[in-house]
């Protein structure tokens, strides 16, 4: 055997034992950080989602108490408190009309205090003969008008006093001004709007559900509400169970928990309209969308993925009804499952 020969046998039985000492001082791609859910057992309703609105519990238009001219009302934006002034009106004739009643009843006590010594005069008159019944019968009737008409200068008094008070418009509840419904100078009659008075820490949502649906709602069951694409669950408060018989329709209150739901927000609210039966939910993070398939990533014990196909259920806030191979307490995938492949090793962190 030539040395040439020799050369080439030595380097097939080398190459190998070459490639096999490569592949193992290549390093070993590292662990995926991922988040994971474990899958719940849980009891869920169908649900059918309505249209609904973020209401005030207190939306009112504050009205004037007395005639008069408009000197002041708040600007719009402005917070009011409880009891403090949403408007005045001029109470200049009001003061004028009180200082009239006043010196009429000081008359009046005057006439008053005259009119009781005639009638003991008399009463001693009499009682020697020297003055007659009807002169008696006449003063005492003179007296007893005397204390009526100082009556009625009380009570008007105590009117005018009130009509006083009362070109103060003061707010019945906390707010703040919407609008205002009269400018400053206008004259308002009584009971006329002045201002619209908003209360925007009391908030609930005002939902219009059909008649189909109410055999399966009650009062302090947990709902679905979403705002702008944001999903949270809030309580009902309210079913006021009166349908309307056009629309077909029956309205439901709605907690508004979150305070970033002011006032006229639209929203939809999720309302149950099955029996509530069990199955297994998931995160609606852990769903992994490629075409129309949907699968998740299942932790394995030995902390490798295993990919899942899986259908879509019910769902409630932020879960979802999971149909397949997914049992409760399963170790699912929400973060960071769609750039794993099966069998690839993971290593789960919080975030």
């Amino acid at each position: 055997m030539s040395i040439t020969t020799r050369i080439v046998i030595s380097t097939c039985f080398l190459l190998p034992t070459i490639t096999a000492a490569q592949d193992a001082q290549q390093p070993q791609e590292p662990a995926a950080p991922v988040v994971i859910e474990k899958a719940q057992r849980d009891t869920f309703s169908a649900t059918l989602w309505v249209s609904g609105t973020v209401v005030s519990k207190n939306d009112a238009r504050i009205a004037a108490e007395t005639d008069g001219r408009i000197i002041w009302v708040a600007d719009v934006g402005s917070r009011i408190d409880e009891g403090q002034a949403i408007a005045r009106i001029d109470a200049g004739d009001l003061w004028l009309d009180l200082a009239d009643s006043e010196a009429q009843l000081s008359g009046l006590k005057s006439q008053l205090k005259y009119r009781d010594s005639s009638l003991q005069r008399l009463q001693q008159l009499a009682e020697r003969s020297n003055a007659s019944a009807t002169q008696l019968d006449e003063a005492q009737s003179q007296l007893d008008m005397t204390w009526q008409g100082i009556k009625r200068a009380e009570v008007s008094i105590a009117q005018i006093k009130r009509r006083i008070s009362q070109a103060e418009v003061l707010a019945p509840f906390p707010g703040v001004v919407a609008e205002r419904l009269v400018q400053v100078g206008e004259f308002v009659s009584r009971g006329a709007q002045v201002a619209r008075l908003v209360d925007t820490e009391h908030r609930e949502i005002r939902a219009l559900a059909p008649l189909s649906v109410a055999g399966w709602i009650r009062s302090g069951m947990q709902v679905s509400v979403e705002h702008q694409r944001i999903e949270s669950l809030s309580p009902i408060k309210h079913v006021i169970p009166v349908g309307d018989e056009r629309s077909r329709m029956f309205e439901v209150r709605v907690a508004a928990t979150d305070k970033a739901w002011i006032v006229g927000s639209p929203v939809r609210v999720a309302l149950p309209n099955s029996e509530p039966r069990d199955l297994v939910a998931i995160s609606r993070d852990a769903l992994v969308l490629r075409g129309t398939d949907i699968y998740v990533m299942r932790v394995n014990n030995d902390n490798t993925v295993e990919k899942i196909a899986v259908e879509t259920g019910i769902g409630l806030g932020g879960s979802v009804e999971i149909i397949g191979d997914i049992f409760k307490d399963d170790r699912i995938v929400t973060r960071g499952g769609e750039r794993l492949e099966a069998g690839q090793a993971v290593v789960i962190t919080d975030s």
